[in-house]
């Protein structure tokens, strides 16, 4: 008996051994995996989930950029085109006309051009965008929603832990795959 719980003995040598031996081979396995996978995969990239997003203002202050990747867009389609727009004026404004005091976006972004008596053409000059979301928040308190803050991409550096993400109390901000941001949305009724 005492022979064979010997010969089943292991040395501390021969375990190392074989632990090292299991860490090359699955080394050599993940690295391979890696590579087959590659050629598949997509890229993750960071989205706001307009049905989410509250415009609670952080992407302006918590992106990494400055100003912020995130920027307002308008959904023309959703749009009422509305003489008295609350994503631009200001809820208080003492006239209803184009002067800055009026306006609810602090850098001005949003422009206002008639098209003809009442409607009224709203588009976003995102160089001045700061994607702080007043207008945002104002558009979908009273209005249709048509505007709503998206990560333009070609601004943002995809950090791996992006800081507007943790600091987002609605959880809105979600990676998905690059290729599927078309459809994402469209799913929401919005463009890119």
């Amino acid at each position: 008996m005492k022979d064979q719980a010997a010969d089943k003995e292991i040395t501390r040598r021969d375990f190392l051994r074989q632990a090292a031996r299991a860490a090359v081979a699955a080394g050599v396995g993940g690295s391979l995996w890696a590579l087959v996978r590659r050629g598949g995969a997509t890229e993750l990239v960071w989205q706001i989930d307009p049905d989410k997003c509250i415009a609670c203002g952080n992407c302006a202050t918590n992106c990494v950029l400055e100003p912020s990747a995130v920027k307002c867009v308008h959904a023309f389609e959703l749009c009422g085109y509305c003489k008295l727009c609350f994503g631009y004026f200001e809820p208080q404004a003492d006239a209803f006309n184009s002067a800055a005091e009026n306006q609810l976006c602090p850098t001005g972004a949003i422009r206002r051009r008639l098209v003809e008596e009442p409607y009224y053409e709203y588009t976003i000059d995102e160089s001045l965008c700061i994607g702080c979301g007043k207008c945002v928040k104002g558009c979908n308190a009273f209005g249709n929603g048509a505007l709503y803050l998206q990560v333009r991409h070609d601004l943002c550096v995809n950090c791996n832990e992006c800081a507007i993400a943790a600091a987002c109390p609605s959880d809105a901000f979600v990676r998905i795959p690059a290729d599927e941001l078309e459809a994402f949305l469209a799913r929401k009724g919005r463009k890119r």
